[in-house]
């Protein structure tokens, strides 16, 4: 078997992983919580209401601000959400899954045993997953 074909093995195997599951299974709780579907669209919209105001030429400070707020606290809203949480702690833990398999290829293609690569633990990368920096 070529690495094309056991990398597509393991691509089916990911997808078959109980924490790959739970997470599809949370992002579809996710699209079905028609409150934080609404919340997700205000956000959007007042993203493009800040670009719009941050772009032109004659800008309003205030309004800018003031938009800024209203989009930090609509995210403050859908974080706070019960569903994007889990969604977010499934996440992690696939994100936390992946990395590891990363690590094994790092370590591979740099000459060790993949065998004995043990998962490290440090920034991924993935702000979603931290607990915080040091």
């Amino acid at each position: 078997m070529d690495v094309i074909s056991i990398a597509r093995e393991l691509g089916k195997a990911v997808q078959q992983d109980e924490r790959y599951i739970k997470m599809m299974a949370q992002q579809q709780t996710n699209d079905e919580d028609t409150a934080l579907q609404q919340l997700i669209g205000e956000f959007n919209l007042k993203r493009v209401a800040l670009n719009t105001e941050i772009n032109k030429a004659d800008k309003d400070q205030e309004k800018v601000t003031a938009i800024n707020s209203e989009i930090k606290e609509i995210y403050g809203k859908i974080m706070a959400n019960e569903n994007m949480q889990s969604y977010n702690e499934a996440k992690a833990e696939l994100d936390s899954l992946m990395d590891f398999v990363l690590q094994i290829l790092r370590g591979s293609v740099n000459g060790e045993d993949p065998d004995l690569i043990q998962q490290q633990s440090g920034c991924s990368g993935s702000c979603s997953s931290c607990a915080g920096c040091h």
